[in-house]
């Protein structure tokens, strides 16, 4: 019988890592059968629950789930406890262990695109899991400086705060989105990373734009979480201003890696994964 693991997180129906995860399980022969489990929230208890069988190996987390699913944990992982969220959770023989590869996944993707944070002026424009994973990322790359905007204030003075005892000589900011210092951050920055659902495909927000790109200075580069569409409403925009930007396939696709390597131990199939996962893009458009 296949072992069992899946997506948690709702909307899921969108999602592609069950196509690339499938694929690189299918790969290494591994006997599993990856899942979209979309769950509401008073179900997510119940469902991570379940992953306590012998039969599972555990679970990836997406929106909105990342920060709740880390409470249900039996541990958390030491970057995991760091950025308060997890997208991975492994079943052991003693427990459910919570991990974040979003940070290695964002990391390796940001090298990909030749985007180099070290001393940079950046701007995280959310607040939730994901992009506590972001700041992470960007902390231990030694940015210049970060503003954190929002649309609670609260929730971005928060994440300010958990990242100061390790910002070192990173300046940190956190602002609301109506406040005029989170616009004039923008026009002043070196690198700015989205990580809210809007422009996700087959959300109600599909077709937004979290800030008009015209706000942006030339040389700006852009980079937009949203996996699904490729190119993101944000990074046609930013790309008809003659701006570098990326969509997150790359990060999704590499924290997807990470997190097969936990369930398996086994090296990811990294090349089949991203072969699957655009094969899957092209079948949605």
């Amino acid at each position: 019988m296949p072992a069992r693991v899946g997506l948690i997180g709702h909307p899921v129906a969108h999602s592609i890592s069950p196509a690339f995860q499938q694929a690189a399980f299918d790969a290494v022969g591994f006997d599993a059968r990856y899942e979209a489990w979309d769950v509401l929230p008073d179900g997510l208890a119940s469902l991570i629950e379940g992953l306590r069988g012998p039969d599972a190996l555990g679970a990836n987390v997406t929106i909105p789930y990342k920060e709740a699913a880390a409470r249900e944990m039996d541990r958390l992982h030491q970057t995991a406890r760091h950025v308060g969220a997890i997208n991975t959770i492994v079943r052991g023989d003693d427990g459910l262990e919570g991990y974040n590869t979003d940070v290695a996944g964002f990391q390796r993707g940001l090298e990909a695109a030749g985007f180099d944070a070290q001393d940079a002026d950046v701007v995280i424009w959310g607040a939730g899991g994901a992009a506590r994973a972001v700041a992470w990322a960007l902390i231990w790359r030694d940015v210049g400086a970060l503003t954190i905007v929002n649309r609670s204030g609260i929730r971005a003075g928060r994440l300010r705060h958990d990242l100061s005892a390790a910002s070192g000589d990173t300046r940190l900011r956190a602002y609301p989105i109506e406040d005029a210092a989170s616009l004039a951050a923008l026009a002043t920055c070196d690198l700015v990373v989205h990580c809210t659902p809007l422009g996700l495909r087959g959300s109600e927000g599909e077709d937004a734009l979290p800030f008009d790109p015209d706000l942006l200075a030339p040389g700006t580069r852009v980079v937009d979480l949203i996996a699904n569409p490729v190119r993101s409403p944000l990074v046609l925009a930013a790309e008809a201003r003659g701006l570098a930007a990326v969509g997150g396939l790359p990060m999704l696709v590499y924290q997807g890696a990470a997190s097969f390597e936990l369930w398996t131990r086994q090296e990811a199939p990294v090349d089949t994964m991203f072969a699957a996962a655009e094969a899957a893009m092209r079948a949605n458009e």
